[in-house]
């Protein structure tokens, strides 16, 4: 897929440390227009601290995020108006309606009202929540907000998306509908990174996966050179492979014996 001009996204040697230790330590990747990378890792192993940073949330320690050749503070104004993020919570403000928290989320981004309630009001109704758009999110299920999150992040046309856990608390169905959305904002040239437990969707719609554990890259590859370098079948057993650092069915055994105890 062609790349166009300098639109890359960039970290260079970041760490991220809270007190002594490294939370991210010396990560360094590029992604570029039109690539899905799939980031990964267990629990602790960095991948939301990495998020943040790149939605400017946290600073790092150390090393730089540059976007379009330029470190995104330089043009940080800029940067954001381009980025979409949905993050790992949904910390979303409990006592508007759908339908008013993305016309305060297109506000911020200044988009003309004509258009804004337009595209708030289609969202919701692709994402069938048009009959409870004004009814307090308070009153959503989790699935539900994570649907207006979505829709907040994809409301003004982003260039790069940021997507912490974006199936968290969706059903079967509209989480094949985020599978293809992915697909298909790759093939509008978005950069998408993409971090998940859920490995499966991972290997579907990834077009790289990156593997954090304890704040380190252990791999950065397409899963098709992953699983021919590693002789493994799937990206489940490679991440096992890589990351795992326990006999997760002794700890299993363990668990029943003690329930039946």
């Amino acid at each position: 897929m062609e790349v166009r001009g300098k639109a890359m996204l960039e970290l260079k040697g970041v760490t991220k440390r809270y007190a002594f230790d490294p939370a991210v330590d010396r990560v360094s990747f590029t992604v570029g227009p039109g690539e899905v990378l799939g980031y990964l890792g267990p629990n602790g192993a960095g991948k939301s601290t990495t998020i943040k940073m790149l939605a400017g949330l946290l600073d790092p320690t150390s090393g730089s995020i540059h976007y379009e050749g330029r470190d995104i503070r330089s043009a940080f104004v800029e940067y954001k108006r381009r980025l979409g993020y949905v993050p790992e919570q949904s910390e979303i403000y409990p006592y508007l309606s759908g339908y008013d928290y993305l016309l305060l989320v297109g506000r911020l981004r200044g988009l003309p009202e004509p258009v804004l309630r337009e595209k708030a009001r289609a969202f919701l109704r692709v994402f069938d929540l048009d009959s409870d758009r004004d009814n307090p999110i308070s009153s959503y299920s989790k699935g539900m907000r994570q649907k207006v999150l979505i829709s907040a992040a994809l409301l003004h046309d982003p260039d790069i998306l940021l997507l912490d856990e974006p199936l968290s608390g969706l059903d079967v169905s509209t989480g094949m509908i985020v599978r293809d959305l992915v697909k298909r904002l790759a093939a509008e040239h978005k950069i998408v990174i993409y971090s998940s437990h859920v490995l499966e969707v991972t290997e579907k719609i990834c077009t790289r996966v990156l593997i954090l554990d304890k704040g380190r890259i252990v791999a950065d590859d397409s899963v098709e050179n992953l699983r021919s370098l590693m002789n493994l079948p799937t990206l489940v057993e490679i991440f096992n492979q890589l990351v795992s650092h326990e006999d997760t069915d002794a700890v299993a055994r363990n668990l029943v014996a003690v329930m039946q105890g």
